[in-house]
C-alpha cells in the first residue's frame, strides 16, 4: 500500500481545512486508515482513525467535535476535515494504513505498518 498525503496548508485560527490520503497499490478494505501528526520538538500523536468495512471512528479527545475522518470507497480516499482549528493543532499530519487493527489499538502508532509522506498544516494565531 502506497499512501499519498494532501491538503495542508496555512489558515488562520477558526478555519478549516481538508486532508486526503489516497492509496494506491491496493485497496483499504480489511485495513484501518488513521490521522497521526507530529509537532516540532513533540512525538508523534494520534488524531483520528476509521476502519474501512464498518465505518468505525475513533477521535482523541482534543479534536472530538471538531474533525471529521471518512471515507470514499470509489476514490480509495479517506479524509480528515478539520474546523475550528487552533494554533495548537499545528503540525505536519501523516496518514497511516494498518491491516486488522482492533479498536483499542486504534491510537497505537505501532499497528499501522504503511505511512505517508506527511503534509504540513499551520494554524496562525
Amino acid at each position: 500500500v502506497q499512501l499519498q498525503a494532501s491538503g495542508g496548508g496555512l489558515v488562520q485560527a477558526g478555519g478549516s481545512l481538508r486532508l486526503s490520503c489516497a492509496a494506491s497499490g491496493r485497496t483499504f478494505s480489511s485495513y484501518v486508515v488513521g490521522w497521526f501528526r507530529q509537532a516540532p520538538g513533540k512525538e508523534r500523536e494520534f488524531v483520528a482513525a476509521i476502519r474501512w468495512s464498518g465505518g468505525t471512528t475513533q477521535y482523541t479527545n482534543s479534536v472530538k467535535g471538531r474533525f471529521t475522518i471518512s471515507r470514499d470507497n470509489t476514490e480509495n480516499t479517506v479524509y480528515l476535515q478539520m474546523n475550528s482549528l487552533k494554533p495548537e493543532d499545528t503540525a505536519v499530519y501523516y496518514c497511516a494504513a494498518g491491516y486488522g487493527v482492533i479498536l483499542s489499538a486504534f491510537g497505537n502508532l505501532n499497528q499501522y505498518a504503511y505511512w505517508g509522506q506527511g503534509t504540513q498544516v499551520t494554524v496562525s494565531s
